[in-house]
């Protein structure tokens, strides 16, 4: 018997019934024709500041969808529905994109930064985004994906950070599985050097033949400055050192933006490498619910990580609200394995070689023979994601037996299936769709797709006591800003610094007698 089989029949099945999840998903509002909307956030949505479940990320135009956390993976799903049924319905003739790599743009900075309003908490979000846009584009920002949080009560901070690593290990895994982000519009990389290769019979798209997830690759969430912020997951003191120090050391690039312009408009929130917590990008995030007004560092600092967020998985465009109930048991699956197996300390070298495996899979997952990293030797990814695999049957079977029936094991299956056929991965199936009905090209295909997709979910049914409880959340989400904004009596200078300030990421230690 495996540790990994002993550390799992260790656990009491309690445990694995109390498994919770819940969605972030992200998409941008588009025109019928394919083009960015460039329209306000809907007013029949209410606050995107205060909504406890319809926001926005970056820009105005690029919608946060929220699920409550759920028990079980049909309810999550059925909330995640419903709140697209609700935003649908308020959008007009607008289309949510389902594809993760973004719809036509305009230029950069005509792509609109998100709007809080007037409070100092409202201001700072805006100020972090136009940061956010000088550091590394605002093209960059308008990626969607999904967001996946994940707890089980009773890890402890080990507990998570051992996922953690293990996650960072393997997460090649659900790029491959799941990636579906192959191609991109030219819009996206105007005036950059990108590497991907054109498509002949449609100008303007772009692609890599084998790509899985341009979104996790060298064009997306990446950052050369990042690139120098070494984290270890090896516990959380070593990761919030790190964090720490990114948090409060000024970085001389951003240092010469400066944090106002001669104007005295705000450029960014701070000089130091990251603006906050939330620039820090990476496949998967130790998190807990915070305070208002608490740092998140502060947060895991005091009180420990409380769930995980996984950062990598694209939006389906087959799917009706970019994922479906059998990828997130898998996920389930795959986070348990990461739990369960050894997960030794990582190392600098290590995270590296990480790395170089991530970008090797997002553009090149699908091409036979591909080789990845794992120590001080090389290994197919196909045989090294079959073993993983392999391992994962004894838990979806767990999971089986705690929640009844045997849709984990059905999930499992499926990608099991898939490994064996690469050409039913979306990524290929994407491919393959623009070109069969779309003559190759990336914004008619997801065009369309978004056109379907929007029919369907407006063809759901929906009762008056849906439309009243939306419509009261919106409301109270408006009457919540207006308070929050009434309430604000610092200037927003003196805000952003207090809220900035060093002290506020640190534990108070309790005095001694």
């Amino acid at each position: 018997m495996t540790a990994l089989q002993t550390r799992l029949l260790a656990l009491p099945m309690a445990r694995l019934k109390s498994i919770r999840r819940g969605i972030e998903k992200e998409s941008l509002r588009a025109l019928p024709g394919g083009g960015l909307a460039l329209t306000p956030h809907p007013a029949a949505l209410g606050s995107a500041l205060t909504h406890p479940r319809i926001t926005t990320d970056y820009s105005e135009s690029q919608l946060e969808l929220i699920t409550g956390v759920h028990p079980g993976v049909d309810e999550c799903l059925a909330e995640l529905t419903e709140i697209h049924q609700a935003t649908y319905r308020a959008i007009g003739d607008e289309q949510l994109w389902v594809g993760s790599m973004p719809c036509g743009l305009p230029t950069d900075e005509t792509i609109p930064l998100g709007r809080y309003g007037g409070s100092n908490v409202g201001r700072a979000k805006s100020v972090y985004r136009m940061g956010l846009g000088l550091r590394y584009g605002r093209r960059m920002q308008t990626i969607s994906g999904i967001h996946y949080n994940w707890s089980m009560p009773g890890l402890g901070n080990d507990d998570h950070f051992a996922l953690i690593r293990n996650f960072r290990r393997h997460a090649f895994v659900l790029l491959y599985l799941f990636g579906a982000s192959p191609a991109v519009c030219g819009s996206f990389v105007a005036g950059r050097d990108h590497g991907l290769q054109p498509i002949a019979s449609a100008p303007g798209t772009l692609h890599m033949p084998h790509g899985t997830s341009l979104r996790m690759g060298r064009l997306g969430y990446q950052s050369d400055a990042q690139a120098s912020l070494a984290v270890s997951c090896n516990s959380l003191e070593s990761y919030a050192d790190s964090l720490h120090e990114a948090l409060t050391n000024p970085y001389p690039a951003y240092e010469a933006v400066g944090v106002r312009n001669p104007g005295g408009d705000y450029n960014q929130l701070s000089t130091t490498l990251l603006q906050i917590e939330n620039e820090f990008y990476g496949l998967i995030r130790p998190k807990r619910v915070i305070f208002p007004g608490e740092r998140p560092l502060h947060a895991l600092r005091e009180r420990g990580v409380e769930y995980i967020e996984v950062r990598c998985m694209d939006l389906d465009p087959f799917e009706p609200v970019g994922i479906n109930t059998s990828t997130m048991r898998f996920i389930d699956i795959f986070l348990l394995h990461c739990l369960l197996a050894d997960s030794p300390p990582d190392t600098p070298a290590e995270v590296a070689a990480l790395g170089r495996n991530q970008h090797r899979v997002a553009a090149r997952g699908r091409e036979p023979g591909l080789l990845l990293e794992d120590g001080d030797h090389t290994v197919l990814l196909t045989d090294w994601a079959a073993r993983i695999l392999d391992e994962c049957v004894p838990i979806a079977e767990a999971l089986d037996a705690a929640q009844g029936g045997s849709d984990n094991s059905a999930a499992l299956a499926a990608c099991r299936a898939l490994l064996a056929t690469p050409e039913q991965l979306p990524s290929a199936r994407v491919l393959d769709t623009m070109a069969r009905d779309f003559g190759g090209s990336y914004v008619q295909f997801i065009r369309a797709q978004s056109a379907t997709t929007r029919h369907q979910l407006l063809a759901l049914p929906w009762t008056d006591a849906q439309a009243a409880r939306y419509a009261a959340m919106a409301a109270e989400s408006v009457a919540a800003q207006q308070r929050i904004e009434a309430g604000d009596t610092m200037p927003f200078e003196q805000y952003r610094q207090a809220y900035l300030s060093p002290d506020r990421l640190e534990v108070k230690k309790p005095a001694t007698a």
